[in-house]
């Protein structure tokens, strides 16, 4: 197996264990917001954002190999 292809399965897996974080995450700060924590629940929605967007950037990653 080449690099390129090596590549290609590292970044699909980087995409994949993002998406799972996402989700935890979006479901922590629903349960945060329901303990009257809505202060950790924006700041955890922040990071629920932040992972769309670095899976994002990995998504273009692969697309441009």
């Amino acid at each position: 197996m080449d690099f390129l292809d090596k590549a290609k399965i590292r970044l699909e897996h980087w995409i994949e264990h993002n998406e799972q974080h996402q989700e935890e995450y979006s479901k922590f700060a629903s349960e945060l917001a329901e303990a009257g924590r809505l202060e950790a629940a924006k700041q955890v929605e922040a990071m629920v954002e932040l992972t769309a967007k670095s899976s994002e950037c990995l998504k273009k990653a692969l697309q441009a190999i």
